[in-house]
């Protein structure tokens, strides 16, 4: 046998279907046998391999083994001339695997092989090649010298940025998302070192190789997608600390013990330097907005209450407001202003105006209620909440606004726009993929189908043909670019994806009979997967909102135990719920149980005391209506859903 192809797989179903489908045309006219090693996923993984592709080789262990010992398994039954370690989250060429066969058959000093890596829009990834990571090189990269300077063979050695990404070169690592070895090499040397559980083993391997007397070699005349770029995970502490910690074993194992120690203390300090920029910028992700509102609201009421205090209420008599004001009562009004901002959206993206106005509204009626109950000595001035709440308004717009008008990301102002699609393949199948995009897409603004037909006058049903595609998407202001691998190859939609060079445009590649799609917006979100946008319960805010009104729900409920449980069909049941909802342990509305239970294609959420179908008061609905059911609550989510199922469900708040 020439090639055996060994893909760990861990909870990544999709991506797994997708990379099979391309391994599988790959491998034709190759003696190949492909394996699938299963660390106990629990997401239907095995069940969709077992069901789509009978052909290949399953391996499924009863828990998490990682990436080293799990290929290992594989390895010690692979028959294959040439051993492939391929990644779940990658889709080869259909040439992919005879080129790379035909390269090291005609290379025999060759012990192992990567290819050229691009992410999900077609751009190069640096870790397609790298040098050895010594304390040296290493420093380089830690401290930016090496993206400073790029050309430079001195500071470029980490991803051997000098070297030409278009030429075959010798280079020290390879990538263990594409990792070719020759079976009699690892005969020689071993397989993977099982003390890398995750991140490490590749470069620990293609060192070995080189120590054997071995060459590595970097072949860029065939390309692979690698969807999780090594830049995705770099906002991660826990990414931060297994990798590192996988660079210490390295040195430990290869280094001199007086090398090994310079590296392991260079690591240490990558560490803490690393994971301090992750914790930084995952705080100021997510409260520099907030401080910025609450130092602005705070100045200017500073200055409100000043100017309010001279020629308003202590006009004649004189005075000012007592401290307490400015010390207490201020900081409070604040709190709540931005936190009933948050609960009403205001943080969200894009920049809804409105919902600010919402919140801080909301956030004043809340602020005039509870001082409407203090005693008058701590009734210091209507008027200041109402002037502060204004200023909050003009205050938090205008700092939008002014970062809207400076072109800063994500600060986009108005709503959510439906996307405009244009899908390109043949014609039975783009139709398919369009059906599927109208079924569970909420109200998309265009779908247009584009032939890969070259003809210059396109078939009745398309708009264009493949040539095309670049003016389509200026013309129809395109936001979404979906391929259907069934009639494209993965070579042809590479070569599209960086011939467009669009930064609006996401690219999408609809695998054959699947209700997926893979893509990525970005390097910075390559890992990213999308199963047709079902997941408008699964946005934040609407998490959010769901579990705020869970909470307040169960709060009301509980107060007025005395009267609701009269009402109850089980009243000690529908008092456990109570705290099960309060405790996270459940939401009041959940998903329509079926019998099969899969809900693998819909986002996760917690298990609910009642279910979309409690608001038809039907018994007995069929499994079709059900999953219909639980489609079209996961898709067009609101908290209003939630309230109208528990009202007319609200007999049975007591149910297991």
């Amino acid at each position: 046998m020439k090639l055996s192809v060994i893909i760990v797989n861990y909870n990544v179903r999709y991506f797994l279907e997708q990379c099979l489908y391309s391994v599988q045309k790959a491998s034709a006219g190759i003696d190949c046998e492909v394996f699938v090693v299963d660390n106990n996923s629990v997401d239907d993984s095995l069940k969709m391999v077992s069901e789509k592709f009978q052909e290949v080789k399953i391996i499924a262990n009863t828990e998490n083994y990682g990436f080293s010992k799990a290929n290992n398994q594989a390895i010690k039954v692979a028959k294959g001339e040439y051993i492939l370690l391929l990644n779940p989250d990658t889709i080869v060429e259909d040439d992919t695997f005879s080129k790379v066969v035909t390269f090291m058959d005609a290379h025999q000093e060759a012990g192992g092989l990567g290819v050229k890596m691009v992410d999900g829009k077609g751009k190069f990834l640096p870790e397609s090649k790298r040098g050895l990571p010594t304390p040296i090189v290493a420093f380089y990269k830690i401290f930016g010298l090496s993206k400073l300077f790029p050309n430079s063979r001195t500071f470029g050695q980490y991803h051997l940025t000098f070297l030409d990404v278009d030429k075959t070169h010798e280079v020290d690592i390879l990538s263990g998302a594409f990792l070719l070895i020759r079976k009699t090499v690892i005969g020689k040397i071993g397989g993977l070192d099982e003390d890398f559980f995750m991140y490490g083993e590749d470069v620990d391997i293609s060192y070995r190789i080189t120590q054997a007397g071995y060459k590595n070699y970097y072949f860029p005349e065939t390309r692979i997608i690698h969807y999780k770029g090594e830049s995705t995970k770099k906002s991660s502490v826990n990414y931060v600390l297994v990798f590192y910690n996988a660079m210490m074993i390295f040195a430990r194992k290869h280094f001199s013990q007086k090398n090994a120690r310079s590296f392991t203390l260079l690591i240490k300090m990558a560490i803490y330097f690393r994971a301090f920029l992750a914790i930084f910028k995952r705080f100021t992700d997510r409260t520099l907005l907030p401080f910025f509102d609450a130092v602005l609201i705070f100045s200017g009421i500073f200055f409100i209450q000043d100017y309010w205090a001279q020629t308003v209420v202590f006009r004649v008599q004189g005075g000012s407001y007592p401290p307490e004001f400015l010390l207490i009562a201020v900081p409070i009004y604040i709190f709540t202003w931005l936190i009933s901002v948050y609960l009403s959206g205001g943080y969200d993206r894009p920049i809804n105006l409105f919902r600010i106005f919402r919140g801080l509204f909301s956030g004043t009626v809340a602020i005039l209620v509870f001082y409407s109950l203090l005693d008058e000595t701590m009734r210091y001035s209507r008027a200041m909440i109402l002037l502060g709440a204004l200023w909050g308004y003009i205050a938090m717009t205008g700092i939008r606004l002014g970062l809207n008008l400076f072109g800063i990301k994500n600060f986009e102002i108005g709503d959510v726009k439906n996307k405009r699609y244009i899908v390109v393949g043949e014609k039975e199948e783009a139709e398919r993929v369009a059906k599927l995009l109208t079924t569970i897409e909420a109200q998309p603004a265009f779908i247009g189908l584009v032939s890969v037909d070259e003809s210059k006058k396109p078939a009745e049903g398309f708009i264009g043909n493949f040539s095309q595609i670049g003016d389509i998407i200026n013309i129809y202001n395109i936001n979404e670019l979906i391929f259907c691998a069934k009639s494209i190859p993965a070579r042809i939609i590479i070569d599209k994806m960086s011939e467009l060079e669009n930064p609006q445009v996401e690219y999408k590649i609809a695998p054959p009979e699947s209700l997926s799609l893979i893509g990525s917006n970005s390097i910075n979100t390559a890992g990213d997967l999308y199963t047709l946008e079902i997941n408008s319960i699964s946005k934040i805010k609407n998490l959010r909102n769901k579990r705020f009104l869970d909470i307040v729900v169960s709060l009301f409920l509980f107060f007025s135990l005395p009267v609701s449980a009269l009402i109850i069909k089980k009243p000690f049941g529908f008092f456990k719920n109570i705290f099960r909802v309060l405790f996270a342990r459940k939401s009041w509305v959940g998903y329509c149980k079926t019998t099969e239970h899969d809900h693998n294609k819909l986002p996760v959420i917690r298990p609910g005391v009642l279910n979309p179908a409690a608001a038809l008061r039907i018994n007995n609905l069929n499994e079709e209506t059900l999953e219909r059911l639980n489609l079209l609550y996961a898709r067009d989510y609101k908290t209003k859903k939630d309230l109208d199922i528990i009202l007319k469900g609200f007999k049975n708040l007591g149910s297991y």
